[in-house]
C-alpha cells in the first residue's frame, strides 16, 4: 500500500466524509429514539448506545432515498468524487420505476453507512494517532487524562515505539478509507446505473429523435431535391436556346423564379417549426398540400396530364401534405430518369376510405444513373405511406414507369378524435 493516498483515493475519502455528514441528522434522530426509552443512559459516551442510534439511522436514510430526486443528486456526487471509469455509465434523471428507487435507496444507505463509520474513525483516530506520536516529546500528553494511557506505556521502549504506532494507526485509517471508497466505486454502476426501464426509455427517446431526423430529411429531400432537379433542367434548356428562342428562355426563368421562391418558403416553414418546438416533437405539420398541386405541376419542368376523381380539397391535412410530397418526389424522379417528349400522366382518386395516386412517366430505354448520395426518393415515398398506414408500388408497367401510392383516409369520427 502507498504511504499516502493518491488523488482518486483522496476524493473518495471526501465522498465518504460527505456521507457521514449526510448521516448526522438521521443519527441525531436515532439518539432521540434511544433516549426516549433509556433516559439515564450516556448517549454519546456509550459505544453500545451509539451503535443502536446508528442502526436506527440507516432505515430512515433508506426511506428518504426512495424519493425520485435522490438518484440524480447521488449520481452527481458519485461522478465528481468516486473516480468511476467512463465505460461504466450512471443513470441520468430521477428514479421513476420501483427497481430504480430501491437501488437508489440501497446506494444512499451504503454511502451514509460507510461514510458514518469512516467519518467517525477520521475524527477520533487522527487526533489520537497524533497524540500517540507526540508521547516521547511532551510529558503533558503522557499525563493527560483525556488519553487515559496505562502506566506501562510510560517506559522508554514504549515511548520509542509510539511514533511508529501512530503512523500505523494513520496507515490503517488510510487503508480503511481506501477500501470503503473502492467498495462504493465498485457498487455505484450497479446501484446507480441504468435499470432495464431506463435503457428502454433511452432507446425510445433515441428512436423518437431518429424519427424526427428521418422525417426532416425526407421533407428536405423532397422539396429541395425536386426544386434543384427542376431548376437544373429548365436552366439547361434555356441555355441551349438562349439565342434562338427568347420567349422560351423568359418562361424558363419565370419557372425557375417561382420554383425557388416556393422552395424557400417551404424551407422557412420546416425550419421555423423546428425552432419553435424545443422538445424536438416536430410532427411535420407544415408544408404544402394538394391545394398547391396546380402550382407544382405548372412549374415542374415537365408536361403533365393531370386528372382528379373526387375533390382533393376534402382530403385531411395530414394526408394532403404527404400526398403532395409523394407527387413531388415522383415528378423529381421523372425529371432525373424519365424520357422526354411524352407527358407524365398523373391520376388522383379520392375514394370513400382511400386516396390513390398513380403517376406514369415515359422510360428512357436505358438504365437510370443513380447520383452519389441519391436513391432515397422511393424509400422516402414508401416511408411516408407506411406512416399513414398505406402502401406504395413502383416499377415498369406497359413500357412506362408507374408509381402507385394508396393512402387510407380517416373517417369523420376518427378526424374528430
Amino acid at each position: 500500500m502507498r504511504p499516502l493516498p493518491d488523488r482518486r483515493a483522496r476524493l473518495r475519502w471526501v465522498h465518504l466524509i460527505i456521507g457521514g455528514a449526510l448521516l448526522m441528522p438521521y443519527f441525531l434522530v436515532g439518539t432521540v429514539i434511544v433516549g426516549s426509552y433509556r433516559p439515564q443512559a450516556d448517549l454519546f459516551g456509550s459505544p453500545a448506545n451509539q451503535l443502536i442510534a446508528f442502526a436506527y439511522a440507516l432505515p430512515m436514510a433508506a426511506v428518504t432515498a426512495l424519493l425520485p430526486l435522490a438518484r440524480p443528486l447521488s449520481v452527481a456526487v458519485a461522478r465528481a468524487l468516486c473516480g468511476l471509469p467512463p465505460e461504466r455509465p450512471l443513470a441520468d434523471g430521477p428514479a421513476r420505476s420501483r427497481q430504480a428507487r430501491l437501488r437508489s435507496a440501497a446506494w444512499f444507505t451504503l454511502h451514509v453507512g460507510l461514510g458514518g463509520i469512516v467519518s467517525g474513525m477520521t475524527l477520533a483516530l487522527v487526533p489520537f494517532a497524533v497524540a500517540v506520536m507526540g508521547l516521547p516529546l511532551f510529558a503533558a500528553v503522557r499525563d493527560s487524562p483525556v488519553l487515559g494511557l496505562p502506566e506501562a506505556l510510560d517506559r522508554p521502549w514504549a515511548l520509542a515505539l509510539a511514533p511508529f504506532a501512530g503512523l500505523a494507526m494513520l496507515a490503517a485509517l488510510t487503508g480503511c478509507a481506501a477500501a470503503a471508497g473502492a467498495l462504493l466505486a465498485d457498487r455505484a454502476p450497479v446501484l446507480l446505473g441504468p435499470t432495464p426501464d431506463d435503457r428502454l426509455a433511452a432507446a425510445e427517446r433515441r428512436a423518437a429523435e431518429l424519427a424526427v431526423r428521418n422525417r426532416l430529411a425526407r421533407e428536405l429531400h423532397d422539396s429541395v431535391g425536386h426544386a434543384l432537379s427542376a431548376v437544373t433542367l429548365q436552366a439547361g434548356a434555356a441555355r441551349r436556346v438562349l439565342d434562338s428562342d427568347p420567349e422560351f428562355v423568359r418562361a424558363a426563368l419565370t419557372a425557375i423564379e417561382e420554383t425557388t421562391r416556393r422552395t424557400v418558403g417551404e424551407l422557412d416553414s420546416v425550419l421555423g417549426m423546428l425552432r419553435k418546438d424545443d422538445d424536438g416533437a416536430w410532427d411535420g405539420a407544415c408544408g404544402p398540400g394538394l391545394d398547391a398541386l396546380e402550382a407544382l405541376l405548372t412549374h415542374c419542368g415537365l408536361p403533365v396530364d393531370y386528372a382528379a376523381d373526387g375533390d382533393p380539397d376534402t382530403v385531411p391535412a395530414v394526408v394532403s401534405r404527404e400526398a403532395f410530397r409523394i407527387v413531388q418526389e415522383g415528378l423529381s424522379n421523372a425529371l432525373r430518369h424519365g424520357g422526354r417528349g411524352e407527358p407524365v400522366r398523373l391520376r388522383i382518386t379520392v375514394g370513400a376510405g382511400e386516396l390513390a395516386i398513380v403517376l406514369d412517366s415515359p422510360l428512357t430505354g436505358r438504365p437510370a444513373v443513380v447520383r452519389p448520395g441519391g436513391g432515397l426518393g422511393l424509400r422516402g415515398i414508401a416511408e411516408r405511406a407506411v406512416l399513414l398506414g398505406g402502401r406504395t408500388e413502383a416499377g415498369e408497367h406497359e413500357d412506362r414507369w408507374r408509381l402507385t401510392a394508396r393512402l387510407p383516409l380517416p373517417s369523420p369520427a376518427q378526424e374528430q378524435r
